[in-house]
C-alpha cells in the first residue's frame, strides 16, 4: 500500500475496532544485554563518549536487534509499532557528542520499523500494520526551570525545541512512518513546540500525517510536570486537531486510569493509552505480568473509555499478545461530539456557556 493507503485505512480500522499498538522497547533491549562494544559497532568504535545506553543508535549499530523487536511485538498482535526514537532528536543526542546525526537516526529508525510492518502485512493481509514515528518529549523543559535558585532560567529555548522537532519529524517522514507520535509529554509547551514543528513540517513537504499526542502523569494528583489536568492538557493540543490524544507510561493501569477517563469524556479525538506494567519496585523494575496487565486494560474497553492501547515501561511481546486477545472483545469508544463552547486552559481547564 502507498502511505496515503495507509493513512487511509487507519483511519477505517479504527473505526471498527481497539487497535493495538507495541509495548515497551527499553524493556527488551536491556534483555539483549548489550555492552558497550555494541552499542558503538564498527561505525563509533573509537567514539571519545560512552554509549552505552543510547538506546537510538542502536538502529545505526545493531539493526538486527531493533528489527527483532519489531518483529516480536507484531507477531505478538499489534496493529502498530512505534519507532525507536524517543530520544532521537539533536537536543537529547547532544549528551553523546552524536547531535548531527539526529536526521539520519529517524530516517534508519522508520526504514526499520516499516520493513517489518510491510514484511508482517504480506504475511496478513486482512490485518493492516502501521508505523508511529515515536517523538519523545527530549531531556529539557521549556516551562520550568533547572535551576532551583533561578526560577526564571531556561535550558531551552522555544525555538531550539521546534528546530529539533523539526528535524525529527522530516527523517521520520522521509523513512515511511503512517502517523507522528508525540509522546510522554511531560511538559505541555515542548508539545505545542513538537506540533508547531510537526505543521511547519507538514506545509514544507506537502506530506500530512495523522498526529498522536500521549501525555504523562508525574504523581497522582493527576496532572503534568507543567501542572495541568488532563481535561486543560487536552484543551491546549486540541487545535492541532489530532487523530488522538491520551496517557502513557506515567503509572500503572489503576492509577492512570482517572485522566484516561476525564480524556474519554472530553476530548473529540480517538483516546490513547499505553501503560507500564505496574509500578517500579525498589529496583525500578516491573513486576506486572501479562495475565495481571491484560485484564486492567479490558475493563478500560467495556467501560467504552479507549480507541487505541499499547504497553509502556516494564511491557512485553505478551503483554501486547495477550492485550491483543482482550482487545478483540469489545467495540471502541465513541468520540463524542460536544457542543460548540469555548473551551480555554491555565493549570485547569475553562468552558464559557
Amino acid at each position: 500500500m502507498t502511505r496515503d493507503e495507509r493513512i487511509a485505512a487507519l483511519k477505517v480500522e479504527a473505526e471498527k475496532r481497539i487497535l493495538v499498538m507495541d509495548g515497551a522497547f527499553g524493556t527488551m533491549i536491556q534483555s539483549y544485554e548489550l555492552g558497550e562494544a555494541e552499542y558503538r559497532g564498527e561505525r563509533y568504535k573509537d567514539w571519545d563518549q560512552d554509549l552505552k545506553g543510547n538506546n537510538d543508535l542502536l538502529v545505526l549499530t545493531q539493526p538486527q536487534v531493533i528489527r527483532e523487536i519489531h518483529d516480536a511485538y507484531l507477531e505478538a498482535g499489534a496493529d502498530m509499532v512505534e519507532t525507536n526514537t524517543f530520544n532521537a532528536t539533536s537536543i537529547s543526542q547532544s549528551d553523546y557528542g552524536l547531535e548531527a546525526i539526529a536526521y539520519e537516526l529517524n530516517v534508519a529508525a522508520a526504514c526499520l520499523a516499516r520493513e517489518a510492518a510491510d514484511a508482517c502485512y504480506e504475511n496478513t493481509p486482512d490485518k493492516p500494520r502501521f508505523v508511529a514515528g515515536a517523538i519523545g518529549p527530549t531531556n529539557r523543559t521549556a516551562s520550568i526551570s533547572p535551576d532551583v535558585n533561578d526560577p526564571g532560567f531556561r535550558n531551552v529555548t522555544f525555538d531550539e525545541l521546534v528546530e529539533a522537532y523539526g528535524e525529527q519529524t522530516r527523517g521520520l517522514i522521509d523513512g515511511g512512518c503512517d502517523t507522528l507520535l508525540i509522546e510522554t509529554v511531560f511538559d505541555t509547551l515542548n508539545a505545542k513546540a513538537a506540533g508547531f514543528a510537526v505543521k511547519q513540517v507538514f506545509a514544507e513537504t506537502g506530506v500530512e500525517l495523522p498526529i498522536m499526542i500521549s501525555g504523562t502523569i508525574t504523581d497522582l494528583s493527576g496532572r503534568n510536570l507543567s501542572g495541568q489536568t488532563p481535561e486543560a492538557f487536552w484543551y491546549s493540543l486540541r487545535h492541532l486537531k489530532p487523530f488522538s490524544i491520551g496517557m502513557n507510561c506515567s503509572f500503572g493501569a489503576e492509577q492512570l486510569r482517572p485522566a484516561v477517563a476525564d480524556l474519554a469524556e472530553e476530548a473529540e479525538a480517538l483516546v490513547t493509552v499505553y501503560p507500564n506494567a505496574g509500578l517500579p519496585n525498589e529496583l525500578g523494575e516491573y513486576d506486572e505480568t501479562p495475565q495481571q496487565f491484560a485484564p486492567k486494560l479490558e475493563e478500560w474497553a467495556r467501560d467504552g473509555l479507549v480507541n487505541i492501547v499499547g504497553g509502556c515501561c516494564g511491557t512485553t511481546p505478551e503483554h501486547i499478545r495477550l492485550l491483543t486477545q482482550a482487545m478483540a472483545k469489545h467495540p471502541p469508544r465513541k468520540v463524542p461530539e460536544l457542543s460548540h463552547e469555548m473551551r480555554l486552559s491555565g493549570l485547569e481547564p475553562f468552558v464559557h456557556t
